[in-house]
C-alpha cells in the first residue's frame, strides 16, 4: 500500500524556491530510478495516463570551482510530458535573481536551462538544487559551487563596512523622544529609501533600487536582512501578530487609505502616523475638520487621507509604541481628466463602453465597479491607446446586477458615471440586501423595480407572506417594502420578493446583543459618593442572549472577587459591591457586557470622601510693607472629595513661643495681615477645613514687614512739544512700585555730546505728576531726559533716556514732492520714485520722511502702505490685485507734521508694461502628421501684457467642441483626443490684447498607412522600354500627398531595386529592358505615414529569336528611312509638392536622330546643373530633384533635325 504525496502549487519558471516548496523530502511517494546517476525522481500518482511521463534529467549540472569575480554557470536539460517547470534553490538562504547577482535562462534552440552568476563572490559558495516538476512527478539533483577568494577577504571587509553602515543607520532611524514619538524633522533621503525597502515586497526591490540609484544590490540585501531582523524583534514587544499590509490606495471618493491588520499586545499602545518623518495629527473617526483619520475595526487599522492634493505625496509611516511597523510611499502623478467618463445605458446581455481621455500619458488607470477594483478578463476588457491618453473599459454581457456606479481613478483624480442596464421586461434597479436586526427593534427590507405598475409577492423560507399583525407590506411607486415592527427570533430566515418571473433574495439575521434601557443607564451614570470606610453598590439591569460575559473595571483595571469586592450576577441584572473603601479607590467604574453579537459598556464615577491634604506651597508674597503683609498659597492636592469650607490660620512672631489664632478666613487661598510691626518677621500655619474634618498644617517661611523695596524704572520720557524756551515731557509710572505708593519723580537732563547728567528738580522738590515742562534750556541746543520714581524707600532706577530734542520753536510741514512717477509695475507690485520737496524758510521746512498711500478706484478711503515714514525717495507697493485700478499719492513729513499729498495725474492699472503678443518658441512646427486614432497635441509658448485673449481656429472658423484647449500663463495647448481624417486642416492660434495681436498657423494632417494600388499592367510602347501602369490607390482622392514608388527585379538578380519614387501619376516608363530577361515590377503607395503593401505585375519577358544562320545576298535596293522629328508620347501636366521630386518624360522619333532641347519659360535648361536631363532610345526625361517655388512655369521640349522641327509643352504647378 502506498500513500499519495502532498503537492503544493507549482512555482512559476524563473522563480526561486526553497526546501519548503513543492514536495517535502520526507513526503512519501513512488521513488523511481533515473538513468542519470544522482537524480532522484518522485512519482505523484500510482498510474500514469497514456503518453504522460514524469520529469527526468538528460543532462544534470556539473560541480564548479571558480575564482572570485569570474563568470559562473550551471546547465541542465530535462524531459517529461507535460513539459516540466524548472526551478532552482540553494541550501542556505534565499536565491535572489538580479542582473548583477544571478540570472535564470532557457534556450529554445538547445533546450538548456541555465543559472548564471555574472561575477561570482564568496557569498555564492553553496549547494544548489535543480527541480524539474510537472503534475505527475518531480526530479531533483544537487550541485556544488566552490569559490576561490582572491587577495584579502573582500566579503569580511564588506561585512565590516556594512555593519558600520547599518549601525549608523539604525541610530538615525531610532532617534525618538521619551514618549516614543520621532524627532520632528524631515527625513534624510537615505533614511527614506531604507524605510521604503523595509516594508516593500521582494519583487519590488529591483525597481526601488533603480529609481534611487542603488547599484550594489548584493550589499543592499545583506544590510536589509540585518535591519529586518532587528525590526522584527522591536515590533514583537508591542505587536503579537501582523497580517494584511496594504500600500496606500486611492479610492473614487477623493481620498486615499492605508490599511494594516495587527494584534496589539497592549490595546492602549499609542499609534502614530508620520509623513516624511514629521508627525501627522489625525482623528479617531471621520471628520470634515481633520484631513487625516483613523478607523479601527477589530484588529484592522485603516488610515484615511481626505481632500487629496499634490501636496499629499510623500512617505507615510505607521508607528506603534515608538517602533515603525509599516511604511508606504504615495506618488501623485501630474495628470487630470481632459474628457471624463459619461453615463452609459446598455441592453441586458449587451456590452457597455466607458471611455476617458487624460491630459498626460499614464500606463494604466484604476477602474472600479461599485467601489470594487476591476481587472482585465472575460467580464471586463480594459484597453489603452498607444499614446497612453485614451483609456477604455468594456463591460461584457451586461446583466442587471452589473448596473451601478463605475469610476476611473488617475493619480488623485477620479470621475464616475452610472451604468444603466435595461431589458424589455420588469427588472430590479435595486435588489434586497441582507439585514441584521436586533430583538425588540424594527427591521425593513426594500427593493426597487423598473415599472411602477408591477405587483409582486413576498416569501419567507419559501412560504408566501402578507401584511399581518407585526408585519406591514407596502408599495410606493417602484419601491416595495416589508417592515417588521418588533423583531423576534422567529422572524430570522430567507426572504424573497418575486415579480414578473424575476426575484431577489436576502437574509434577516436576528441578533440579540447586550444592551441597557435608557432610564437605567442614566441612573447608573450618576456618581456614587461615600465616606471613607463605607461601602458602595452599583447595579444595572440588561437584556441580551445568554451566555453574556460580564466584566467590571475600576480606573481601567478589571476587578475580581476579593474580601472587599463582591459580584452578584442574576438573570437580567448585575451588581458590584465594594466595602471598606479608601480615598484611593475613587475613579471611573466601567461595566462591560459581551456576547456573540456584540459588546456594550456603561460608565459611572465612584467618589470616596476623606479628610483633605495640607495646603501646598510655595508661598507667593503679594505685599510685604511696613503696614501690611499679603500672601497667597495653593489649594491642597486632594480636597478629599469635598468642597473647601475654610482655611484656618495661626501667626507666630519670630522670637516668641506663642501662636495667635487668626480664625477661619473663608475658602479663598490668600490672606492680608494688617496687624504687623515694621521690621518684624512673622511665620504662619495654615490648615484646610471641609465637612470631613481638618487637614494637617502647612507652616510658611518667615516674612518680614517693611523691608526696603525701591520702585522700578518708569517708561522713557516722551516729548509732548518743544519750544525755544521750554520742552514739555510725559511718562508712565513703573510697573513695580516696590510694594508702596509712588511719592513723586526725579528728572535729569543731558546735552548731546556730553557725559554728565544735570538735575532738573531738587530732592525736596519732587515732581508729583507724570509730566513736566522743562524751562531751563538754551535755544538751539539738543537735549535728552531720564526720570526715576520715588517711594518710601527712596528713588529707584532711572528710565531709559528719551529721544534727543531741540530747544526751538516747532517746524513748518514740508511741501509736495517733485517729479512723482511710476518706474515699474507687475500684476501685484508698483514701483514709485520722486524728488524731495523744496525747502522754503518760514514756509516749508525740510522733509524728514515720506508716506505712500493708495486707494482702489472703487473705494473712497486711502490706505497707508508704510506704517513708519521712509527716508528714501523710492518705494515698491506690494500685494495689489491683478488688473485692478488704483490711485496713488505720496505725503512728505517732518517734525512739524505732514505736508500736502502729491497724487499721480492718472490712475494706475496693476499690470506689467504693455507688451505686444509674440511667440517665444525658437522653432515652431508648421506641419504635423498624426496617425488616425491617436491624439494630436500642439503646444505653443508666448509672452504678452496684459494677459491676452487666445483664440484657436480650424480653416478659419472656431475649433469644434471635440478639441480641448488648455490655456495658462504664457502657454496654450490644443488637444484632439482621438484624431480622425476629418480633423485634418490648418489650425491657427490668435493671441491678442490691447496692444496688438499675433497669429501662427500649422497644418495638422491626420492620416493612416495607405491602401495598396490596384492591379499592375505592363506594356511595350517603345522598343527597349516598358510602361508600367496601375489602378490608383483608394486613398489617392482623400490624400493629396499620396504618391507612388516602383521597384524592379529581373531574372539575373534576387534583390528588388527602386527605379522610380515620388510619382504622382499612375504610369512609369522603364528603360534599358534587355531581351531574354524576365522582369517583374512592384508598385507601392506612399504618404507621410509610410508605404503600403506592394502590388505586383505579371512577369515580363521579351524572347530572343534564334534562327538558322544563312546568308542571302539579295539585290541591294536603296531604302530611305528618313523622317522629320515627331512626338510619339507627349508631355503631361504636373503638380508637385514643394520639396519633392518631379519627373517629366516624353517619346520622340526621327531619322536622322533629332537634337533635343529643354526650356523653361523659353530659357534653355540643357546646361543647367539643377536639372537632370537624359535621352535614351528616343525617351527624353527631365528630373527635378527638389521642387521649389522657382521651378514653377511652362516647360517646352524642342526636337530639331535637318528634316524639320517639333515642339511639345506642359506646365508645372508647385504646391506648398
Amino acid at each position: 500500500m502506498w500513500k499519495k504525496s502532498k503537492v503544493t502549487d507549482q512555482t512559476a519558471a524563473g522563480q526561486a524556491v526553497d526546501d519548503s516548496e513543492g514536495v517535502q523530502p520526507d513526503d512519501k511517494g513512488i521513488k523511481i530510478k533515473s538513468k542519470v546517476p544522482g537524480v532522484m525522481i518522485t512519482q505523484f500518482t500510482e498510474e500514469l495516463p497514456e503518453g504522460m511521463t514524469t520529469p527526468d534529467f538528460t543532462r544534470k549540472p556539473i560541480a564548479l570551482t571558480i575564482q572570485e569575480g569570474k563568470f559562473g554557470c550551471f546547465k541542465a536539460k530535462v524531459v517529461g510530458t507535460p513539459t516540466p517547470t524548472v526551478t532552482w534553490s540553494r541550501a542556505t538562504g534565499d536565491l535572489h535573481f538580479h542582473p548583477e547577482m544571478c540570472l535564470q535562462k532557457y534556450d529554445d534552440v538547445t533546450g538548456e536551462h541555465t543559472i548564471e552568476f555574472p561575477k561570482v563572490s564568496p557569498e555564492d559558495a553553496d549547494t544548489y538544487k535543480c527541480f524539474a516538476t510537472n503534475e505527475y512527478g518531480r526530479a531533483v539533483c544537487t550541485v556544488v559551487l566552490n569559490v576561490i577568494s582572491v587577495g584579502f577577504s573582500k566579503s569580511k571587509e564588506l561585512q565590516k563596512q556594512s555593519g558600520e553602515d547599518v549601525t549608523d543607520l539604525r541610530k538615525k532611524l531610532k532617534k525618538r523622544n521619551p514618549d516614543g514619538t520621532r524627532e520632528q524633522k524631515p527625513m534624510e533621503p537615505e533614511e527614506k529609501i531604507w524605510e521604503i525597502l523595509l516594508s516593500a515586497d521582494k519583487k519590488d526591490y529591483e525597481r526601488i533600487c533603480a529609481e534611487n540609484g542603488i547599484t550594489d544590490f548584493r550589499r543592499m540585501l545583506k544590510k536589509l536582512n540585518e535591519m529586518k531582523k532587528e525590526r522584527e524583534e522591536e515590533i514583537a514587544e508591542f505587536v503579537s501578530h501582523i497580517g494584511t499590509l496594504k500600500p496606500i490606495e486611492v479610492t473614487d471618493k477623493d481620498c486615499a487609505t492605508i490599511e494594516l491588520e495587527m494584534d496589539l499586545k497592549d490595546p492602549s499602545s499609542k499609534v502614530f502616523l508620520y509623513k516624511n518623518g514629521v508627525m501627522v495629527p489625525f482623528t479617531i473617526e471621520d471628520s470634515e475638520e481633520m484631513k487625516h483619520s483613523l478607523k479601527q475595526v477589530g484588529k484592522k487599522f485603516i488610515f484615511k487621507i481626505g481632500k487629496l492634493s499634490s501636496e499629499d505625496a510623500g512617505l507615510y509611516s505607521v508607528d506603534v509604541g515608538g517602533v515603525n511597523v509599516f511604511s508606504t510611499e504615495f506618488k501623485v502623478p501630474e495628470v487630470d481628466f481632459a474628457v471624463k467618463i459619461q453615463e452609459v445605458t446598455a441592453e441586458e446581455r449587451g456590452d457597455a463602453l466607458f471611455q476617458c481621455v487624460l491630459t498626460a500619458p499614464l500606463n494604466e488607470l484604476k477602474w472600479l465597479g461599485k467601489s470594487a477594483p476591476l481587472t482585465n478578463g472575460e467580464k471586463f476588457e480594459i484597453t489603452v491607446s498607444e499614446d497612453k491618453l485614451i483609456h477604455k473599459l468594456i463591460v461584457r454581457d451586461c446583466m442587471p446586477l452589473d448596473a451601478g456606479i463605475y469610476a476611473a481613478v488617475a493619480g488623485i483624480k477620479s470621475c464616475n458615471a452610472w451604468l444603466i442596464v435595461e431589458d424589455p421586461g420588469v427588472h430590479f434597479h435595486a435588489g434586497l440586501s441582507d439585514c441584521k436586526a436586533i430583538v425588540g427593534e424594527a427591521a425593513e427590507l426594500e427593493c426597487k423595480v423598473s415599472n411602477e405598475d408591477c405587483e409582486g409577492i413576498w416569501y419567507k423560507d419559501g412560504d408566501e407572506i402578507k401584511s399581518s399583525e407585526g408585519i406591514t407590506i407596502s408599495k410606493e411607486g417602484t419601491f416595495h417594502r416589508l417592515k417588521i415592527h418588533k423583531v423576534t427570533e422567529e422572524f430570522a430566515g430567507k426572504y424573497k420578493f418575486e415579480a414578473d418571473g424575476r426575484k431577489t433574495e436576502s437574509l434577516i439575521i436576528v441578533e440579540d446583543p447586550p444592551r441597557f434601557s435608557t432610564e437605567d443607564l442614566e441612573a447608573f451614570k450618576i456618581p456614587a459618593t461615600v465616606k471613607k470606610g463605607q461601602k458602595a453598590t452599583f447595579k444595572l439591569p440588561y437584556v441580551g442572549r445568554e451566555p453574556i460575559k460580564i466584566q467590571w473595571y475600576l480606573e481601567g483595571e478589571e476587578l475580581s472577587e476579593e474580601a472587599n469586592i463582591k459580584f452578584d450576577h442574576s438573570e437580567g441584572c448585575t451588581s458590584l459591591f465594594l466595602t471598606k473603601l479608601q480615598r484611593k479607590d475613587s475613579g471611573e467604574v466601567k461595566l462591560k457586557l459581551k456576547n456573540e453579537f456584540g459588546t456594550i459598556e456603561a460608565f459611572t464615577q465612584l467618589v470616596v470622601m476623606d479628610k483633605p491634604t495640607p495646603p501646598m506651597g510655595p508661598l507667593e508674597i503679594v505685599e510685604a510693607s511696613s503696614s501690611a503683609l499679603e500672601f497667597k498659597w495653593r489649594p491642597p492636592k486632594d480636597s478629599g472629595g469635598c468642597k473647601i469650607g475654610n482655611y484656618i490660620l495661626e501667626r507666630n512672631q519670630v522670637g516668641r513661643n506663642t501662636w495667635k489664632k487668626l480664625g477661619p478666613i473663608g475658602p479663598e487661598a490668600k490672606y492680608r495681615d494688617t496687624d504687623v510691626d515694621h521690621g518684624r518677621r512673622y511665620c504662619y500655619r495654615i490648615r484646610v477645613e471641609t465637612e470631613m474634618g481638618t487637614s494637617e498644617l502647612m507652616e510658611t517661611e518667615d516674612i518680614q514687614a517693611g523691608t526696603k523695596a525701591y520702585p522700578g524704572p518708569p517708561s522713557a520720557p516722551k516729548v509732548v512739544s518743544a519750544f525755544k524756551n521750554c520742552i514739555n515731557l510725559s511718562w508712565s509710572p513703573p510697573a513695580d512700585t516696590g510694594g508702596t505708593n509712588i511719592l513723586g519723580y526725579k528728572l535729569e537732563k543731558r546735552k548731546k555730546g556730553s557725559n554728565l547728567w544735570g538735575v532738573v528738580n531738587t530732592p525736596d522738590d519732587m515732581i508729583k505728576g507724570k509730566g513736566v515742562g522743562v524751562k531751563d534750556v538754551v535755544e538751539g541746543m539738543e537735549y535728552e531726559f531720564r526720570v526715576a520714581a520715588i517711594n518710601n524707600s527712596g528713588a529707584g532706577e532711572f528710565s531709559t533716556p528719551s529721544e534727543f530734542v531741540f530747544a526751538r520753536d516747532p517746524k513748518k510741514p514740508p511741501g509736495k514732492v517733485i517729479d512723482f512717477k511710476v518706474t515699474d509695475s507687475t500684476y501685484t507690485t508698483l514701483s514709485l520714485s520722486w524728488t524731495k520737496p523744496k525747502d522754503i524758510e518760514g514756509v516749508e521746512d525740510e522733509a524728514k520722511g515720506y508716506f505712500v498711500e493708495i486707494r482702489p478706484a472703487e473705494n473712497t478711503e486711502w490706505d497707508r502702505c508704510n506704517a513708519n515714514a521712509i527716508t528714501l525717495t523710492f518705494y515698491t507697493v506690494k500685494g495689489l490685485k491683478s488688473m485692478a485700478m488704483y490711485w496713488v499719492r505720496v505725503i512728505a513729513t517732518n517734525d512739524g507734521g505732514q505736508g500736502e499729498p502729491q497724487e499721480l495725474d492718472n490712475y494706475i492699472l496693476a499690470m506689467p508694461p504693455p507688451v505686444r503678443p509674440r511667440f517665444t518658441d525658437a522653432k515652431m512646427k508648421s506641419f504635423m502628421v498624426v496617425r488616425a486614432g491617436n491624439s494630436a497635441r500642439f503646444n505653443i509658448n508666448f509672452e504678452a501684457s496684459p494677459w491676452p485673449e487666445v483664440i484657436w481656429l480650424k480653416d478659419g472658423v472656431p475649433v469644434s467642441k471635440k478639441v480641448t484647449i488648455s490655456n495658462s500663463e504664457g502657454t496654450s495647448q490644443l488637444l484632439i483626443p482621438s484624431a480622425e481624417r476629418t480633423d485634418t486642416g490648418i489650425y491657427t492660434i490668435i493671441v491678442k490684447n490691447i496692444v496688438g495681436q499675433e497669429s501662427f498657423s500649422t497644418e495638422i494632417r491626420v492620416t493612416d498607412e495607405p491602401k495598396p494600388p490596384g492591379p499592375v499592367e505592363t506594356d511595350e510602347n517603345v522598343p527597349g522600354t516598358v510602361t508600367v501602369s496601375w489602378t490608383a490607390s483608394p486613398d489617392e482622392k482623400r490624400d493629396d500627398r499620396l504618391h507612388y514608388m516602383v521597384t524592379k527585379r529581373d531574372s539575373t538578380k534576387t534583390a528588388w531595386h527602386t527605379i522610380g519614387d515620388h510619382i504622382f501619376n499612375n504610369r512609369f516608363t522603364v528603360c534599358n529592358i534587355m531581351p531574354g530577361r524576365e522582369y517583374q515590377f512592384r508598385v507601392y503607395a506612399k504618404n507621410d505615414m509610410g508605404a503600403s503593401k506592394p502590388s505586383e505585375s505579371q512577369k515580363w519577358l521579351i524572347p530572343v529569336k534564334k534562327e538558322k544562320f544563312t546568308i542571302n545576298m539579295p539585290e541591294t535596293k536603296a531604302c530611305d528611312l528618313q523622317c522629320p522629328p515627331k512626338f510619339i508620347v507627349p508631355l503631361k501636366m504636373h503638380t508637385a509638392p514643394q520639396g519633392y521630386e518631379c519627373y517629366m518624360s516624353c517619346a520622340i522619333k526621327g531619322d536622322p536622330t533629332p537634337h533635343v532641347t529643354w526650356l523653361r519659360n523659353s530659357i534653355s535648361l540643357n546646361t543647367n546643373t539643377n536639372y537632370f536631363i537624359s535621352n535614351t532610345c528616343g525617351v527624353c526625361s527631365l528630373l527635378i530633384l527638389r521642387v521649389g517655388p522657382k521651378d514653377f512655369g511652362e516647360y517646352k521640349v524642342v526636337a530639331e533635325s535637318a528634316l524639320g522641327r517639333a515642339e511639345c509643352t506642359t506646365k508645372l504647378t508647385v504646391r506648398e
